[in-house]
């Protein structure tokens, strides 16, 4: 969620016009994480989530969702954290995997079919 407050800020405020259409869109992607555990967990996925970027707007990186009962909680106290160049590494493949996805597409589109040859 930090990554996803950070990206949505960014978007919003240092980039305008069709430039943020990315950064709005990862940042949209990022937050299916937390959306699904609560959603598993049987939560409010609306308020819990509200709330979750409220506490990560507000400077709170700490916190995130109690992956048993669904609510929030600050993960300092459970012993979570998330090393970096594991989250660096992800990012990076799921975008290198968008990319790709997104070149086959280009190229099975633009391949014509039998029949109209």
């Amino acid at each position: 969620m930090a990554v996803s407050t950070l990206l949505a800020a960014r978007a919003k405020s240092h980039i305008e016009g069709v430039e943020q259409w990315p950064y709005s869109g990862v940042a949209e992607a990022m937050e299916v994480i937390p959306r699904t555990l609560i959603q598993n967990c049987g939560g409010n996925a609306v308020k819990i989530l509200s709330d979750l970027r409220a506490k990560h707007a507000a400077g709170q990186h700490t916190w995130g969702v109690d992956g048993e009962t669904g609510k929030l909680a600050d993960m300092n106290t459970y012993g979570v954290w998330e090393p970096l160049a594991v989250k660096l590494q992800t990012i990076k493949t799921a975008i290198e995997s968008a990319c790709m996805l997104l070149r086959v597409d280009d190229i099975v589109s633009g391949t014509k079919k039998s029949s109209e040859v």
